[in-house]
């Protein structure tokens, strides 16, 4: 348990030493389009090739920007909208530290975020696709893998799956 325990925090300490850049604060008026895309996923590409360099691609995700329904990389002095096919980002691994609902749950993304879920950072479905919400608007679609360890986790509630994270309630449907 002691473990599990050293893990949980060890992660959360990275994400705390993890620096984003003031997105919000920078307004470039330098506007234009880029041909990035990025697949259901989480697979970046540049004019059709893939980005396989992981350190540019997680460099890239601190500078995405959701506005209305489009994505932008930000910098201070321009603003270049991309293509993103559902969301930008996808859960890849999931750490759990209690139970029942007295559970945290702590995702990872492709990008290397690690994200505590609580009532800012939401676990929710849209149709039968679970999401999390990882930062200012941009959502990360969780892996199958992950998810189907996430509902052993569940504790049902009125005929519905719900979990648990910072004493925060997720419901996950209806189990009939």
């Amino acid at each position: 348990m002691a473990a599990i325990e050293q893990l949980f925090d060890t992660l959360l300490m990275l994400q705390e030493q993890k620096r984003l850049p003031p997105l919000e604060q920078w307004q470039p008026t330098k506007r234009g389009r880029v041909d990035i895309r990025i697949d259901r996923e989480g697979r970046w590409f540049h004019e059709g090739d893939q980005i396989k360099r992981q350190p540019l691609v997680d460099l890239f995700a601190t500078l995405l920007r959701k506005e209305a329904d489009d994505y932008y990389l930000v910098t201070p002095v321009e603003q270049m909208r991309i293509d993103v096919e559902d969301v930008p980002f996808v859960v890849t691994d999931m750490d759990v530290r209690g139970y029942a609902d007295r559970t945290d749950l702590l995702f990872t993304t492709n990008v290397g975020d690690y994200v505590l879920a609580d009532a800012t950072h939401a676990v929710f479905m849209r149709g039968d696709t679970p999401y999390f919400s990882v930062r200012a608007d941009l959502l990360a679609r969780i892996q199958r893998s992950v998810f189907y360890r996430l509902v052993e986790y569940g504790v049902e509630r009125e005929g519905d799956l719900w979990v648990y994270s910072q004493g925060v309630g997720f419901n996950l449907g209806s189990l009939t």
